[in-house]
């Protein structure tokens, strides 16, 4: 197993059941993970779960999925011993959970600020808190944030802000997991062609989206292909060693450090 390569290695991905998650999950299969363990949240999404169970099997990986609210410290502790548990080891961890809200923020209510607050800012620390108890020395870690960190945009405070934390904790970890080899990194997507992104969105917010990057023009539908995120994170979890505590923004098609 050479050092800078995904041959061999355990995998869990938390979100990892569909769209991005699900899309590395099936491409860390192919390039050779001896396992991969995915994580998802609502009973909706178990169907999403096997059928990415199975095109991991198909590459042939192990496969294993684990259904969690990972809003808890608890939660997250018995995912990552569940899926250390299954598979032995967790050489990477990559975080892709999250939640987005676009509202003014004079209507955002307490109820709405702190589930989004749970889901991107307190999951993102306890993730990386059992990172730094079960990933391997010199494993590697990543987390999905988003673009809005570097823009100047309204209606998305409760989202943005609850996810810029997660960039001062990849500093942490990075600096605290580093004596044991451990890269942390973060990637930050622009708008991507899911769910998570449509339903948010107004026809005329989604069409101005599938404009507004200067290489709109050059992605399937003006927005951020979620298989150009898979090398991003692929290179980072293998080749971006030297990259750890640093957030690498992806905004429909240009990409700033």
């Amino acid at each position: 197993m050479t050092a800078n390569s995904l041959s061999g290695k355990t995998v869990l991905i938390a979100g990892g059941a569909k769209n991005l998650g699900g899309l590395l999950a099936t491409d860390f299969a192919r390039q050779g993970a001896k396992a991969v363990a995915v994580h998802y949240n609502s009973v909706s999404a178990a169907a999403d779960a096997e059928k990415t169970l199975k095109e991991i099997r198909e590459h042939g990986a192990q496969a294993f999925a684990f259904r969690a609210d990972l809003t808890t410290a608890g939660a997250m502790e018995k995912l990552f011993a569940d899926a250390k548990a299954a598979m032995g080891s967790i050489d990477i961890a990559i975080n892709t959970v999250g939640k987005v809200l676009k509202k003014p923020m004079l209507e955002v209510s307490e109820a709405e600020f702190d589930e989004m607050d749970a889901v991107n800012n307190k999951s993102a620390f306890f993730f990386l808190k059992e990172c730094g108890r079960h990933v391997s020395d010199s494993g590697k870690v990543c987390t999905l944030v988003t673009s809005l960190l570097g823009a100047f945009t309204p209606f998305y405070s409760s989202y943005a802000g609850t996810k810029a934390p997660v960039e001062h904790y990849t500093r942490a970890a990075a600096k605290e997991f580093g004596e044991r080899g451990i890269s942390v990194t973060a990637v930050g997507p622009g708008p991507m062609d899911t769910p998570f992104f449509y339903g948010q969105e107004t026809p005329e917010a989604q069409a101005y989206h599938k404009t507004a990057a200067a290489l709109s023009g050059f992605s399937k539908t003006g927005l951020t292909d979620i298989e150009d995120i898979v090398p991003y994170i692929r290179f980072l979890v293998t080749e971006g060693w030297w990259m750890t505590g640093q957030t690498i923004l992806v905004n429909g098609g240009y990409t700033t450090k």
